[in-house]
């Protein structure tokens, strides 16, 4: 994409303060969605009621099976992880950590059969206990070493196992050796297994090594993991169409409230009033899809979309659009949070300033009429904290300042808007979260740092170079060389070890006994997941009509084909 400065016209209003002014421009590609979503407005209200009576009676059948599977270790495991991949977990908490909790009291430390050298069956369990927060040691790996304390080369035939020991390592937290060890065997090895696989065990394999489970989305991995559960001999066919219709029913709720979101974006007009910004609303919306995509959490959804895109064009106009001098007007509005400061506002600022306002009454209202009023400052307070420090980097950028790495890294974990977002998440959610939960939240945690530091530097590492172009801050790329004189590459590798570390200390916060309800910590896990799937090899949110553009289409357009709800 080719980028450039150049002067835009100032509205009206604004020039009698400054003739013209040099502006720069990120020349981003329009909506590529246009009001493709519109349209299901119309047909995706009225759910199907004969399909949501075959989910029921599905749904059933498959609540028998995951309680009767108790008595068979191996099997419970299988199933219980097929629920999950097929994103359809949320059906049957109280079971699966009923199952869960079985199996991490008794069978994980006392059943001594073979089973417990098998290396998929550990591996699977130690995954399936640590996702639910059981703090299982890494030790059950030790069986796997040889004399050496090295892990077994034997093992390498075994690409099943070893494919769900890779998952299993992707679970570690800070000291597990043995763990670190795991991931780099088994991706060693399993990248070299790939020329001679099967073509669905392959297929398997390289999508694995793309898109670990642990860091991916539920609903865009279960439409990869229907494929391969479906080519399985030993799949459950009542838990197929049951996932499927749950997919398909689910989906249409999603369009349906995307087409509401839509339709209140082009009300606001953002694409022709704010043109200099990206105009990406489908994709806030599969965003937020990622944080919480069960039925339950609608108000939540709606809620966060709507914030997560003014926040977008915010920052549009902090990093691209905007002189300094018409930021300090911005950001004195946004402390003083009234509707008065629109009149000190430049014409183009105006929309934005009127919507984010509007957006928060919504919200208060909705918090008000749930006896919840409490929430709405908690979610302003993160919003203000926000904006100062868009404020400071757009100093840093005016002032051709190159802050060292860690007082970058101080300013840059706010701007990337994940403290922001974890504390909205919570406000939707309901009697779940307490005073003492968004307390909890407001201090920074190690998850929510950690989060913030998976964002800020994925970011980074794919965005820097086309910032750079069309003048941007530095990125904590362009930081690190800078201080320690390092060439671009070593800068990537340095970055890449503090996500690495991110992850194990998101791992860790999740473990038992947890600061809060792990609905919670959830949310702020699943933050960072969007951004490991966004923004693995590209700034897919920018540019968002390429690999976005396919997972948005599998999501929310793609249903899955399915004979459960034949006539």
């Amino acid at each position: 994409m080719e980028l450039s400065i150049h002067s835009l016209p100032i509205p009206d209003s604004t020039k009698n303060m400054v003739p013209e002014v040099t502006r720069r421009s990120a020349n981003y590609h329009p909506s590529i969605w246009g009001d493709h979503f519109l349209t299901y407005a119309s047909h995706a209200v009225e759910v199907d009621v004969k399909m949501g009576q075959q989910l029921q009676q599905q749904k059933e059948e498959v609540r028998k099976m995951l309680v009767a599977a108790n008595d068979q270790p191996s099997q419970k495991l299988n199933f219980t992880d097929a629920i999950q991949r097929l994103g359809v977990s949320y059906h049957f908490e109280s079971e699966m950590e009923t199952a869960l909790q079985h199996i991490y009291e008794t069978d994980y430390d006392h059943h001594d059969d073979k089973a417990n050298d098998d290396l998929y069956t550990v591996a699977l369990m130690f995954r399936l206990l640590r996702q639910q927060g059981y703090p299982i040691s890494c030790d059950v790996f030790n069986k796997f070493k040889d004399d050496n304390g090295k892990i077994r080369e034997s093992l390498i035939g075994d690409v099943r196992g070893m494919l769900s020991l890779y998952e299993a390592a992707h679970l570690r937290v800070r000291g597990e050796d043995i763990l670190d060890e795991a991931l780099s065997f088994t991706i060693t090895h399993l990248e070299s297994a790939v020329p001679n696989l099967s073509n669905l065990v392959q297929e398997q394999v390289i999508h694995a090594l793309n898109q670990p489970i642990h860091m991916g989305l539920t609903r865009l991995e279960a439409t990869r993991y229907f494929f391969f559960y479906e080519q399985d001999d030993s799949h459950n066919e009542v838990l197929l169409n049951f996932a499927k219709l749950d997919f398909n029913l689910l989906q249409k709720m999603h369009q349906w409230e995307l087409s509401e979101i839509t339709r209140w974006w082009k009300e606001f007009d953002f694409a022709k009033k704010m043109c200099f910004a990206r105009d990406r609303i489908v994709e806030c919306y599969f965003w937020i899809l990622g944080v919480y995509f069960e039925p339950q959490y609608l108000l939540a959804r709606r809620m966060l979309t709507k914030v997560i895109a003014l926040t977008s064009i915010i920052d549009d106009i902090y990093d691209v659009y905007a002189t300094l001098e018409e930021l300090v007007l911005f950001t004195d509005a946004i402390e003083r949070w009234e509707i008065s400061a629109t009149d000190q506002l430049p014409e183009y600022m105006k929309p934005c300033y009127q919507a984010l306002l509007d957006v928060y009454n919504m919200i208060d209202e909705e918090m008000a009429r749930k006896g919840r009023s409490y929430c709405i400052h908690y979610a302003k307070s993160a919003m203000k904290i926000l904006v100062r420090a868009y404020f400071e980097e757009a100093k840093w950028f005016h002032q051709g300042n190159v802050p060292s790495i860690e007082e970058y890294m101080r300013v840059a974990l706010v701007t990337g808007a994940y403290t922001m977002l974890a504390t909205t998440s919570l406000v939707g959610m309901g009697e779940v979260v307490s005073k003492e939960a968004f307390d909890w939240v407001s201090s920074d945690p190690l998850i929510v740092q950690a989060s913030s530091v998976v964002c800020r530097l994925m970011d980074d590492m794919v965005g820097h170079k086309f910032e750079q172009k069309r003048g941007h801050i530095v990125s904590a790329v362009e930081c690190h060389m800078k201080q320690y004189g390092a060439s671009e590459e070593e800068a990537l590798v340095e970055l890449k070890k503090r996500v690495t570390n991110a992850w194990k200390d998101i791992n860790q916060e999740c473990l038992r006994p947890t600061a809060v309800p792990m609905p919670l910590l959830l949310r702020v896990v699943n933050l960072a997941r969007v951004i490991n799937v966004l923004y693995k090899d590209e700034d897919g949110y920018t540019h968002s009509g390429t690999k976005l553009k396919g997972f948005v289409t599998s999501v929310l357009i793609d249903s899955m084909p399915t004979s459960a709800y034949k006539d």
